[in-house]
C-alpha cells in the first residue's frame, strides 16, 4: 500500500501534485533543486516563482536533499524539466531502493538522445515500475479544483489503475491507457505546436489560422507517433487533442507565450532570460525536428518552428513558406 509519496521538482505542476495528494491524506515530501529556494519555501510556504498565491501545507516536507526526499518513499513522482531529468536520476540512483514505484509527469524529448522521458528513466534506473501522467493540466487550474482530466499510461495495467486511484479526486478525473508512446509524444509535441500558435497571436492573425495550426499540427504529431509505435486513437484523446488545445489557447501557456513574443519581434534569448519557468517546447522543437528527420516523417510545421527558433528565420517567412507548399490531399 502506498502511503509515502515524494515529488521530485518544485515547479508549478510538482507543487500542485504535492498539495492535492496531501489533501488525500498521503505523507508528502517535495524536493527542490536549489538549497536557498527550498529554505525560502519552508519559511514562506508559497511557491512565488511557479505557483504564486497558493499556500503549501506545513505538513509537506520540503527538502533539497535527494537522500532525505526518497527515503521511505513508496511512490516517486518525477516533475523536473525534461533536459534535467537524466542528471537528476543519476544522482537519485544512489539512494534508490528496489520496489519503489515511479510516475513521470515530465513532458519532453531528450535533445541529445531523442528519447522519451520513460526511456530516459529506464536508461538510468533500469526496469523499474513506471507509469506516466499527461493531459491538459494547467497547474493554476488544478490546484484551485477546476474540473480537469488527465491520463496515466503504463504497460502494466494494474500499476496504471493503482496510480489512477491515488491521483483521482472529485475535480481531477484520471483515465488509464496502455499506450505509453502515444501519451508521452502527445504531451511533448503539443508544446512545439503551441509555439506556432503563439507566432499566430504575435502576428495578430485570427482564429482561422490557429484552427489550421491545431488541425495540421495534430496530423504531424499523429504521423510521427504511429511510425514510432503509438496508437493513432491516443492523439484524438485527452493527452493528444485535449492537451494540444489547452496549451495552444491558455493565457497561462509558457510555450504559447514564447511564440507570441517572437511573433511580436523579440529575440528568443531575451524571452527565455526573463522567464522563471521553463518553456519545454523550445528544446523539444529541436528534438522533434531531428526525430522527424531520423524517422523520415514529413512535419512541415515542426520544421518551420525549428528554423525560427534556431536558425533566425522570421515567423512571417515561415508562414509564407507553409502556405505556399505544393498542393496535396488532406489525408
Amino acid at each position: 500500500m502506498i502511503k509515502n509519496i515524494t515529488v521530485i521538482g518544485d515547479g508549478g505542476w510538482g507543487t500542485t501534485l504535492a498539495i492535492i495528494l496531501n489533501k488525500k491524506g498521503y505523507k508528502i515530501k517535495l524536493w527542490s533543486a536549489f538549497k536557498d529556494y527550498a529554505g525560502y519555501l519552508n519559511k514562506k510556504r508559497v511557491n512565488t516563482k511557479f505557483l504564486a498565491g497558493v499556500k503549501i501545507p506545513k505538513v509537506i516536507l520540503i527538502t533539497n536533499s535527494l537522500k532525505e526526499a526518497v527515503l521511505d518513499a513508496d511512490l516517486i513522482i518525477l516533475a523536473v524539466p525534461s533536459q534535467y531529468l537524466r542528471s537528476v536520476l543519476i544522482k537519485l540512483k544512489i539512494y534508490n531502493e528496489p520496489n519503489k514505484i515511479f510516475l513521470s509527469v515530465v513532458k519532453g524529448i531528450e535533445t541529445t538522445t531523442l528519447k522519451r522521458m520513460s526511456e530516459v528513466v529506464y536508461d538510468v534506473l533500469g526496469k523499474v515500475k513506471l507509469a506516466v501522467l499527461s493531459g491538459p493540466t494547467i497547474a493554476y487550474e488544478v490546484v484551485r479544483s477546476i474540473p480537469t482530466t488527465a491520463v496515466v499510461a503504463s504497460k502494466d495495467t494494474r500499476l496504471a489503475k493503482e496510480i489512477q486511484d491515488i491521483l483521482i479526486t472529485d475535480r481531477f478525473r484520471v483515465y488509464t491507457n496502455n499506450d505509453v508512446i502515444g501519451v508521452e509524444l502527445g504531451g511533448s509535441l503539443k508544446n512545439v505546436i503551441a509555439i506556432a500558435c503563439g507566432f499566430s497571436d504575435g502576428l495578430r492573425f485570427g482564429t482561422n489560422t490557429k484552427a489550421a495550426i491545431l488541425a495540421r499540427g495534430l496530423a504531424e504529431i499523429t504521423r510521427l507517433g504511429v511510425v514510432l509505435g503509438a496508437d493513432s486513437k491516443t492523439f484524438s484523446g485527452i493527452s493528444g487533442l485535449g492537451d494540444l488545445v489547452t496549451t495552444c489557447i491558455s493565457p497561462f501557456s509558457r510555450n504559447r507565450f514564447v511564440g507570441e513574443q517572437i511573433g511580436r519581434g523579440r529575440k528568443l534569448k531575451d524571452i527565455l532570460r526573463d522567464m522563471e519557468m521553463v518553456a519545454e517546447g523550445v528544446p523539444t522543437a529541436k528534438s522533434a525536428y531531428f526525430l522527424s528527420r531520423k524517422c523520415k516523417v514529413d512535419m512541415p510545421i515542426i520544421a518551420e518552428i525549428y528554423l525560427v527558433l534556431y536558425k533566425n528565420k522570421s515567423p512571417i517567412k515561415a508562414v509564407d513558406d507553409l502556405m505556399s507548399r505544393r498542393r496535396k490531399s488532406e489525408f
